[in-house]
């Protein structure tokens, strides 16, 4: 969800800049920064931008820098004599020098203001500011999209490689079942002469162990939230979606690494782990 967009263009008497940043977070938490003359407009703006931006930590500022030569100012004389006067009966009081009383005066709050052309906003010059805040969102989804498709080929890979290694354990698994039957029945012959085993209780007890270690349904349930990620990517602002797939997917290899009991399988799941964990890194930055 990380992004930027930036666009800028001249309407009648300024300069406005519009800039969009993002980065990744689990709900919108949007900062909207803009001139005090365009207030009025804020909810309408942050709506807008909530529809279209959707998820992340957003940062939106709008800049207008005025390009007139210059401004009309109003110059509150009533206050800035009042001001004076007090400075100055200060200065002598203190016995400090008065000579730039002046300067400071106009520096002094209320004094100087620059009065606005219109006392309220104009309709048209907001559409013309509108137009180009659309322009840097247009330009930050360009970006969102850029990096959207090639997220698109990283998770395609990296599924694609978790789903051949699952290939290679289906293919180990048959073997592994009867590699654990003759390592329990060589175990047991080692302290117990054959002769005085049980067989058809050595037989029960061997297929409850068996059962503990199948991975069947393990198997089914991870191939079929393997399909249902790479369906899950076609669909828009999917992001939470994937993340809760990815879990699920953990869960399975993490079962399946558990009842492997076997080195080469578990060789299997550790990869398969590295290559979900990639995705994971990746997963906030999913819209």
């Amino acid at each position: 969800m990380t992004g930027f967009g930036k666009a800028v263009n001249e309407i009648p008497g300024k300069k406005v800049t519009v800039e969009i940043r993002s980065l990744n977070s689990k709900q919108l938490d949007l900062n909207l920064r803009m001139p005090y003359f365009y207030k009025e407009k804020e909810l309408e703006l942050r709506t807008e931008l909530g529809k279209q931006l959707e998820r992340g930590k957003i940062d939106v500022s709008v800049y207008a820098e005025s390009t007139q030569e210059t401004l009309p100012v109003a110059l509150n004389k009533t206050l800035a004599k009042t001001y004076y006067r007090e400075l100055k009966s200060l200065s002598e009081e203190l016995k400090e020098n008065s000579n730039d009383l002046l300067g400071l005066v106009l520096k002094m709050p209320e004094v100087m203001k620059a009065e606005r052309e219109v006392a309220e906003l104009d309709e048209e010059e907001w559409k013309l500011v509108k137009a180009v805040v659309d322009k840097a969102i247009d330009a930050f989804q360009k970006f969102r999209d850029d990096e959207g498709s090639t997220l698109l080929k990283e998770f395609n890979s990296r599924i694609g490689i978790i789903d051949s290694l699952l290939s290679q354990v289906l293919a180990l698994d048959s073997a592994r079942v009867a590699n654990i039957k003759n390592r329990i029945k060589n175990n047991i012959s080692e302290v117990i002469d054959t002769e005085k085993i049980d067989q058809n209780r050595f037989e029960q007890e061997l297929i409850y162990y068996i059962e503990k270690l199948d991975i069947t349904e393990e198997k089914l349930r991870l191939k079929t939230h393997l399909d249902y990620f790479l369906a899950t990517m076609k669909e828009p602002a999917a992001g939470r979606k994937l993340g809760f797939i990815s879990q699920e997917i953990g869960r399975e290899i993490n079962t399946i690494g558990s009842k492997a009991n076997d080195a080469g399988m578990q060789k299997l799941v550790v990869q398969m782990k590295d290559e979900l964990e990639k995705i994971k890194e990746q997963m906030l930055n999913v819209l």
